[in-house]
């Protein structure tokens, strides 16, 4: 067991995602951001049925950087209530693991 984790967070368009991602990076808060392609989300909102484009992106970090990760990307979403999910990498190759942690130490 690691303490890394994989963070989801969706932007609206693809430079915000970029920025985001670089600005995450640029203070060790994540190892590596990955930026999906366009999707469709579908969801509600208000109580009205949405369906936008929105970009994934896949945040490597540690549990102890997470707290921080999280109130960067609040502190610059331009959504109301963010998308921020974060899930453990159970197991991953030592040395990348390994990699994750020294990239995330400030």
């Amino acid at each position: 067991m690691t303490d890394a984790l994989i963070v989801f967070t969706t932007y609206p368009d693809h430079e915000a995602a970029l920025q985001a991602a670089a600005n995450l990076v640029q203070q060790k808060l994540a190892a590596c951001v990955n930026v999906l392609p366009q999707m469709t989300s579908v969801y509600e909102w208000d109580g009205k049925a949405r369906t936008d484009t929105e970009h994934l992106l896949l945040a490597k970090t540690t549990a102890r950087r997470f707290p921080a990760l999280e109130a960067a990307i609040r502190a610059s979403h331009p959504y109301e209530l963010p998308e921020i999910i974060a899930t453990p990498i159970a197991r991953g190759l030592e040395g990348y693991i390994d990699w994750i942690s020294s990239q995330t130490t400030p």
